[in-house]
């Protein structure tokens, strides 16, 4: 078996190292992106929900650009909300500004209790583009 390729955005953010993982894998054609978060680069959230949802999208935006694909490449979406009928809202909202036209990627929301200080988290498989063009 080979080794994983991990794929990191430029200004590799803080909870990588804190927490042990990769920002993504590449396995083949596909991409699978860790949850991303609503933290700044030193890892802390930010306390404002939309502005938590926002910074995930765009922590979610840089993973995806270091792999060399975009929103537009991504077949699979997993979100995890804290509090999710009071949230639901917002992120319906936000979602609809990053994933705005169809077709949709497939999307799977889960209400969780607890997300290491955050209140939502994004997780996504992407097909990547020159794959996809094979």
């Amino acid at each position: 078996m080979s080794k994983r390729e991990a794929i990191f955005p430029e200004g590799r953010h803080a909870l990588y190292d804190q927490h042990g993982y990769s920002a993504a894998v590449r396995a083949s054609d596909l991409l699978f992106v860790s949850g991303q978060v609503g933290s700044r680069s030193d890892g802390t959230p930010e306390t404002d929900f939309e502005t938590q949802v926002r910074r995930a999208f765009a922590n979610l935006i840089a993973v995806l650009k270091a792999a060399g694909a975009t929103l537009d490449d991504v077949v699979d979406v997993t979100t995890f909300h804290t509090d999710p009928e009071a949230q639901f809202e917002t992120i319906m909202k936000v979602k609809a500004e990053f994933f705005g036209e169809p077709p949709y990627p497939t999307w799977t929301a889960v209400g969780v209790t607890w997300l290491a200080g955050f209140d939502f988290e994004i997780k996504v498989v992407a097909r990547l583009p020159s794959a996809a063009s094979n």
